[in-house]
């Protein structure tokens, strides 16, 4: 019975003493968020999204966000390449990446604030100023530019359009090398007929800088890879006390998030990605 009781004695410590390290590293994990300001990871020449100049509409969503939390904004600069979040948001830099794609296994995501697509940009004169899908015949034997290894990339090869394809790169740093920027205006200027871009990008460029362009957003493809994704704000694995702040924030605050993004020419789809946001609700 000694022994029994003994033993007893020693699991019941162990236990305890679990508690009490796991108490302190959690405690520790939430005290990681800063206070005093709203910490951001972003990229500094990712325009349309973000620049160090503030001109992204994540700059403005940002703004808007430390506004409701009654904090100034504070940036991390890092180019959104290889290594970016081990960089910034795990080595304590900032405490939030403001556009992440939902499901991404290096953050812990946010609930989504927008849902957007690729979209197919071609000149709003042309010939294929009517097309909708990747499976149109229409775009055989047509230029397109694409980025390579992009999701649209298993689209155009599935229905024939890789050989005449061309293609821009996918990863780069911004502060040197602009793929998209590359598309437009090998469009523009008739080097291509037509270019596969994320939405995201297109239509804030294109409002901006490309009245000749028409952006549609490729709603009707209904074989895999899915063209549209929801974003998110990106946070630390295990910050669950910031996220859910954050998920009230996008909650209370969506028709205001919706103004900033519409603004922008971002364009906004329903949740399921089979329709264009009706902005009037």
């Amino acid at each position: 019975m000694r022994a029994w009781a003994d033993s007893l004695a020693n699991l019941t410590l162990v236990a305890l003493l679990s508690m009490l390290t796991a108490g302190p590293s959690f405690a520790q994990t939430s005290d990681l968020v800063s206070k005093n300001a709203l910490r951001v990871c972003a990229d500094p020449a990712n325009f349309p999204m973000s620049d160090d100049k503030g001109q992204g509409y994540e700059n403005q969503l940002a703004e808007l966000i430390a506004a409701k939390l009654e904090k100034p904004v504070s940036y991390t600069w890092y180019p959104m390449a290889t290594g970016f979040i081990r960089n910034t948001l795990r080595a304590n830099k900032c405490d939030v990446v403001m556009g992440y794609a939902q499901g991404h296994e290096m953050v812990l995501n946010t609930n989504h604030y927008f849902t957007s697509a690729y979209t197919l940009v071609v000149p709003r004169d042309g010939p294929l100023a009517d097309v909708t899908t990747l499976s149109d015949p229409t775009l055989k034997e047509h230029d397109i530019g694409i980025i390579a290894g992009s999701p649209p990339a298993t689209h155009m090869a599935r229905n024939g359009l890789l050989t005449s394809a061309k293609p821009y790169n996918l990863v780069v740093d911004r502060r040197h090398e602009s793929p998209v920027i590359d598309m437009l205006d090998d469009l523009s200027a008739g080097v291509t007929d037509a270019a596969i871009i994320w939405g995201p990008l297109a239509g804030p460029l294109v409002k901006k800088d490309y009245p000749n362009l028409k952006v549609t957003p490729l709603l009707s493809e209904t074989l895999p890879p899915r063209l549209f994704f929801r974003i998110t704000m990106g946070v630390r694995q295990g910050e669950k006390v910031w996220q859910r702040k954050l998920n009230s924030l996008i909650r209370r605050n969506q028709d205001e998030i919706n103004a900033v993004l519409i603004d922008a020419g971002v364009p906004l789809l329903d949740n399921m990605g089979t329709g264009l946001l009706d902005a009037t609700k």
